[in-house]
Protein backbone atom coordinates (compact mmCIF):
# COMPACT_ATOMS: atom_id res chain seq x y z
CA UNK A 1 0.00 0.00 0.00
CA UNK A 2 1.14 3.75 -0.56
CA UNK A 3 0.19 6.65 1.90
CA UNK A 4 0.28 10.10 1.36
CA UNK A 5 0.20 12.68 4.01
CA UNK A 6 -0.62 16.66 3.91
CA UNK A 7 -2.30 19.34 5.83
CA UNK A 8 -5.74 20.41 5.04
CA UNK A 9 -6.47 23.89 6.65
CA UNK A 10 -6.97 24.96 10.34
CA UNK A 11 -10.80 24.48 11.80
CA UNK A 12 -12.47 25.49 14.88
CA UNK A 13 -12.18 22.68 17.45
CA UNK A 14 -15.74 22.08 17.19
CA UNK A 15 -16.04 22.13 13.95
CA UNK A 16 -13.62 19.51 13.02
CA UNK A 17 -14.96 17.17 16.11
CA UNK A 18 -18.16 17.93 14.05
CA UNK A 19 -16.83 16.37 10.86
CA UNK A 20 -15.49 13.55 12.69
CA UNK A 21 -18.85 12.19 13.82
CA UNK A 22 -20.05 12.60 10.26
CA UNK A 23 -17.31 10.67 8.72
CA UNK A 24 -17.35 7.51 11.46
CA UNK A 25 -21.02 7.35 10.75
CA UNK A 26 -20.47 6.92 6.81
CA UNK A 27 -21.03 3.28 5.63
CA UNK A 28 -18.62 2.04 4.51
CA UNK A 29 -15.36 3.97 6.18
CA UNK A 30 -12.72 4.54 3.75
CA UNK A 31 -9.02 4.35 4.52
CA UNK A 32 -8.77 8.15 4.85
CA UNK A 33 -8.03 9.66 7.78
CA UNK A 34 -8.41 13.18 9.10
CA UNK A 35 -6.17 14.30 12.00
CA UNK A 36 -6.33 17.26 14.46
CA UNK A 37 -3.66 18.51 16.07
CA UNK A 38 -3.21 21.63 18.21
CA UNK A 39 0.58 22.23 17.02
CA UNK A 40 2.68 21.94 14.13
CA UNK A 41 5.59 20.01 14.98
CA UNK A 42 6.99 16.16 13.67
CA UNK A 43 6.53 14.72 17.08
CA UNK A 44 2.92 15.88 17.00
CA UNK A 45 2.37 13.97 12.84
CA UNK A 46 3.88 11.17 14.23
CA UNK A 47 1.86 10.76 17.38
CA UNK A 48 -1.23 11.56 15.34
CA UNK A 49 -0.72 8.80 13.30
CA UNK A 50 -0.42 6.45 16.26
CA UNK A 51 -4.19 7.30 16.66
CA UNK A 52 -5.31 6.04 13.58
CA UNK A 53 -7.45 2.91 14.18
CA UNK A 54 -6.30 -0.33 13.55
CA UNK A 55 -8.62 -2.01 11.50
CA UNK A 56 -7.12 -0.32 7.90
CA UNK A 57 -4.77 -2.42 8.01
CA UNK A 58 -1.85 -0.13 7.24
CA UNK A 59 2.00 -0.64 7.35
CA UNK A 60 2.62 1.69 10.44
CA UNK A 61 6.51 1.65 9.39
CA UNK A 62 5.54 2.92 6.02
CA UNK A 63 3.28 5.44 7.54
CA UNK A 64 5.56 6.54 9.59
CA UNK A 65 7.77 7.22 6.78
CA UNK A 66 4.92 8.84 5.24
CA UNK A 67 4.59 11.67 7.63
CA UNK A 68 8.63 12.14 7.69
CA UNK A 69 9.35 12.56 3.96
CA UNK A 70 6.23 14.96 4.12
CA UNK A 71 7.91 16.92 7.04
CA UNK A 72 11.28 17.00 5.32
CA UNK A 73 10.02 18.18 1.78
CA UNK A 74 7.38 20.47 2.45
CA UNK A 75 9.02 23.38 4.93
CA UNK A 76 7.16 26.23 3.35
CA UNK A 77 4.39 24.85 3.63
CA UNK A 78 4.76 23.94 6.99
CA UNK A 79 5.79 26.62 8.11
CA UNK A 80 3.03 28.60 6.43
CA UNK A 81 0.73 26.44 8.60
CA UNK A 82 2.16 27.34 11.58
CA UNK A 83 1.50 30.73 11.22
CA UNK A 84 -1.71 29.90 10.43
CA UNK A 85 -2.58 27.99 13.34
CA UNK A 86 -1.02 30.31 15.81
CA UNK A 87 -3.26 33.62 14.14
CA UNK A 88 -5.92 31.91 14.40
CA UNK A 89 -5.85 31.29 18.03
CA UNK A 90 -6.14 28.43 20.75
CA UNK A 91 -9.56 27.57 20.14
CA UNK A 92 -8.64 25.68 16.62
CA UNK A 93 -7.15 22.82 15.36
CA UNK A 94 -4.49 22.28 12.38
CA UNK A 95 -6.15 19.51 10.54
CA UNK A 96 -3.85 16.83 8.54
CA UNK A 97 -5.35 14.41 5.83
CA UNK A 98 -3.82 10.59 5.99
CA UNK A 99 -4.70 8.55 3.41
CA UNK A 100 -3.82 5.01 1.19
CA UNK A 101 -3.81 6.57 -2.22
CA UNK A 102 -6.25 4.55 -3.75
CA UNK A 103 -9.44 5.36 -0.71
CA UNK A 104 -7.89 8.68 -1.45
CA UNK A 105 -8.76 8.95 -5.45
CA UNK A 106 -12.03 7.07 -4.60
CA UNK A 107 -13.29 9.64 -2.43
CA UNK A 108 -12.28 12.55 -4.72
CA UNK A 109 -14.02 10.23 -6.97
CA UNK A 110 -17.09 10.25 -5.02
CA UNK A 111 -17.05 14.36 -4.35
CA UNK A 112 -17.33 14.84 -8.00
CA UNK A 113 -20.17 11.95 -8.58
CA UNK A 114 -22.18 14.10 -5.90
CA UNK A 115 -21.28 17.69 -7.96
CA UNK A 116 -22.96 16.24 -10.89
Amino acid sequence: MKYTFDIVGVSPLLQFFSHQQQIYQQVPHQSVEYLGMHTCTLDTFLKSVESVRPQHGWNLDRVVDTVIQFWLNNSDSIRYWKVCLNDAGKDNLLVTRLADITALQAEFESLLDKEI
